[in-house]
């Protein structure tokens, strides 16, 4: 069921794409399994360029396997899914499909304007997106918040700047009793005051 759901939607990308049909063309009838964590999907490319299930047992070609956080990325950053994906394989054909899955784009606005129309649809998208911004921005404030609670209130961790005030201060005494040192030095050797520096 998974499986379908998540090739129904890879083919729906593929429809409005050409570039990535043709790319996934010269591969037809070779395997590859897309796995993230316990749940893998098995496929079989198409002498169309698209995406079919493969049926029984068959060994892959070309392995991908998703970073655990792929669902979380697939929301915010979907180009970084197949950028941080562990490839093995065939060479050209893992190289065809990781480019191919980092290069499609989906258009939620196009797919929701086809049942809603254009000015709904277009709303719905910009108050999701506006949404995200703000629960990101949120979330930005709340670990600022918090770290700022940490160093200043808790005082379990040192800002940067006070550390890199103590690191100077700390080099500075170092160098003047170097100095110190080899004056003293130099006044138990009985070398006159004259020649000191």
């Amino acid at each position: 069921m998974l499986s379908r759901l998540l090739l129904g939607f890879a083919n729906h990308l593929l429809a409005g794409e050409d570039w990535a049909r043709n790319r996934l063309k010269p591969f037809a009838g070779q395997h590859a399994c897309i796995g993230m964590g316990p749940f893998s999907v098995a496929m079989t490319i198409a002498g169309d360029g698209t995406l079919s299930a493969a049926s029984g047992f068959v060994v892959p070609d070309v392995s991908i396997h998703l970073p655990d956080d792929a669902p979380g990325r697939l929301m915010s950053d979907p180009g970084s899914v197949f950028s941080a994906a562990r490839l093995s394989g065939k060479a050209d054909f893992a190289e065809a499909l990781g480019f191919v899955f980092r290069n499609l784009r989906w258009d939620p606005e196009a797919d929701l304007a086809r049942l809603t129309g254009d000015i709904v649809a277009r709303r719905v998208v910009s108050t999701t997106a506006s949404f995200a911004a703000a629960r990101k921005s949120a979330a930005s404030r709340v670990v600022e918040n918090f770290s700022e609670y940490v160093a200043d209130e808790l005082a379990w961790i040192v800002r940067p700047a006070p550390v890199a005030t103590l690191s100077a201060d700390v080099t500075r005494l170092h160098d003047d009793l170097l100095r110190l040192e080899a004056r003293i030095s130099r006044l138990e050797l009985g070398i006159p005051a004259g020649m000191q520096r």
